[in-house]
């Protein structure tokens, strides 16, 4: 009774239901949960999943590590010239420091840098198994009894949860020394002031907020990058978009999950 009333009801929506609003965001919404229920089943060997996962986590830390350094420079360097520009003399410059350290540790660096692992980890990542989809290397290895949710998303999956919060950690570090650069050899600020200000009205709860958002994002971007290359059709074109789709969603949840959590821990 249950399967046939399943087959009417995916009858009745629209042909394109995939690409009506409502419809389609429950339509997806559902096999990412589908999919990620397979993914975090058990492994069927912890060696091969091992090999994959240190491979992941070298492609995900050593691979962005140039990338999110330089952005994380000149994003504290941005920051302090233009906060000292705008406060005229009006307070004392070594809160040209403290806001520096504020900044960068709440949102710059998890928000910024892992905007930017969405477009350069989520691609790879969704063009990756996309091209395992379209060669039919998933269908063979399923054919095989592998769980190819699992071993496909999980090593992916438990890379980016380790390495990506290591990486906001450098880019805070580098964003505050970007900061020092920009300001105290070009004179807007003593070294003393600096240091001052970095040191002044420190919270250790916001350092923590920061390895929250990384945490959250790292699944994000992986997750849905993931769910974008399994679930792909067609030839090359339609990975490309796929690619793209991956990076656009990523990115579009990062920025809501990051007011939301900004919401929850401020309250």
């Amino acid at each position: 009774m249950t399967e046939p009333a399943i087959k009417i009801n995916l009858f009745l929506l629209p042909q394109n239901y995939e690409d009506h609003m409502i419809t389609g965001l429950l339509y997806h919404f559902g096999r990412y949960v589908l999919m990620m229920g397979s993914a975090f089943s058990k492994p069927e060997k912890f060696s091969m999943y091992g090999r994959e996962t240190s491979r992941q986590m070298y492609d995900i830390g050593i691979g962005s590590l140039v990338i999110v350094m330089l952005i994380a420079i000149f994003i504290g360097a941005v920051a302090a010239v233009q906060f000292a520009y705008q406060i005229g003399g009006v307070v004392p410059k070594y809160y040209i420091g403290y806001v520096v350290r504020d900044l960068t540790i709440i949102e710059l660096a998890p928000t910024i840098t892992c905007l930017v692992l969405a477009g350069k980890v989520g691609s790879n990542i969704a063009s990756e198994i996309g091209g395992m989809r379209q060669k039919e290397h998933i269908d063979a290895m399923e054919v095989m009894g592998v769980n190819t949710a699992s071993y496909l998303i999980m090593p992916k999956l438990v890379a980016a949860i380790t390495m990506i919060p290591i990486l906001v950690a450098v880019a805070s570090f580098l964003a505050i020394m970007g900061g020092y650069v920009a300001s105290v050899p070009t004179g807007l600020i003593t070294q003393a002031e600096y240091v001052q200000g970095l040191r002044s009205f420190f919270e250790p709860y916001f350092v923590f907020m920061m390895f929250v958002k990384a945490f959250v994002f790292s699944i994000i971007l992986t997750t849905v990058s993931c769910y974008q290359g399994y679930f792909v059709k067609g030839g090359a074109i339609e990975l490309g978009k796929a690619s793209t789709r991956a990076v656009v969603v990523s990115d579009i949840l990062i920025l809501l999950a990051d007011y939301l959590i900004a919401i929850i821990m401020t309250s």
